[in-house]
This record gives structure tokens, C-alpha cells and sequence, in this order.
């Protein structure tokens, strides 16, 4: 008989549920492992400069869309104003990036990178770009397309429309 604990069967609590077998669990597996080296190098090189993925993100976003304003970048992101603040001040205290002020409302910070976000954002781009590449070179011709309509679909419907203005599905 199997040992239980308050009418629970134990081996029911560690064999995995039939629908288990249905999920796409080596694509999750292959997500996990792609994305950890994805981020490898560039998590080096934001280390070197003691920052994280969360400036890695800011400079990003400021860097395809210079201007943008701190709001935009916030619903973006989906973080707290608090954590923003705190990843945007030392991205500005360490000339990566600067804050204006909007001439139609002074109200809106907009945010642009300097000289110097904009070349440690090429760099950092330049690893994870190699790296995509590399993946796509023997991969057959429309392989590219069909990956952009994957991970598009991935992505919560509600967010389609930023994609479209960031025009992160131009090539779809």
C-alpha cells in the first residue's frame, strides 16, 4: 500500500499529472537554456560596470526610441517608479543617459542616451546580435520570418500595439 499523509496518496504528489505530458515542456527547457546564454555576455559586461538587466532594458528601449518619456518606458517595462528611478538615476549619474524636460508639457521627462550609452548599447547588441545570427545562418531562408511570428505570439495581446509603435514587427 502507499504510504499517504491526511488522505493524500505521496506518489500522486510525485508522478507528474497526465497533462503534464501534453506541454511543451522541452520548448520551455530550450527557452531557459536560450535565454541564459542569451544574456550571458551581455550580463558581464553590464556587471563590469556594476549595473544589471534592468539597465540593460532602459538603455534598450532609450536607444531604439530616443525621446522617449519616462511614462512610456514605465508601461513598457511593467516595474515600479520606484525601481525605474533607481536604474535610471545611475544610468544618468554615470553619463549613460539623459533626462529633458518636454517642451510641450514640462511635466514629461524624456529620456535620450549620450554618446557614451549609445556606444556601450552597441556593444551589448553587438554580442546578442551575434549570437542571433549565428543561430539563423542555417536555419532555411524564412525561418527568421516564422520566429518573429512566434515570439510575437508570445507576447500578451494587449502589448501588440507597443510592438508596432517601437516597430519591433516591421519585418513580419
Amino acid at each position: 500500500m502507499t504510504p499517504t499523509k491526511n488522505n493524500v496518496n505521496i506518489t500522486d504528489i510525485y508522478s507528474a499529472p497526465d497533462s503534464l505530458e501534453q506541454m511543451p515542456l522541452d520548448v520551455m527547457g530550450l527557452f531557459f537554456f536560450a535565454y541564459r546564454d542569451f544574456v550571458s555576455d551581455a550580463d558581464a559586461l553590464l556587471a563590469e560596470k556594476k549595473f544589471g538587466r534592468a539597465h540593460h532594458r532602459v538603455l534598450y528601449f532609450v536607444n531604439i526610441r530616443p525621446g522617449m518619456s519616462v511614462a512610456t518606458l514605465l508601461s513598457i517595462l511593467k516595474i515600479t517608479k520606484q525601481s525605474l528611478a533607481r536604474v535610471l538615476r545611475q544610468l544618468i549619474d554615470n553619463g549613460y543617459v539623459e533626462q529633458k524636460t518636454g517642451e510641450n508639457d514640462r511635466r514629461q521627462r524624456l529620456l535620450f542616451p549620450t554618446h557614451k550609452g549609445r556606444d556601450f548599447f552597441a556593444t551589448l547588441s553587438e554580442t546578442q546580435a551575434t549570437r542571433i545570427n549565428a543561430a539563423l545562418a542555417d536555419l532555411p531562408e524564412d525561418s527568421a520570418r516564422a520566429i518573429r511570428h512566434f515570439l510575437v505570439a508570445m507576447v500578451e495581446e494587449s502589448d501588440h500595439p507597443v510592438l508596432s509603435r517601437l516597430k519591433l514587427t516591421k519585418n513580419l
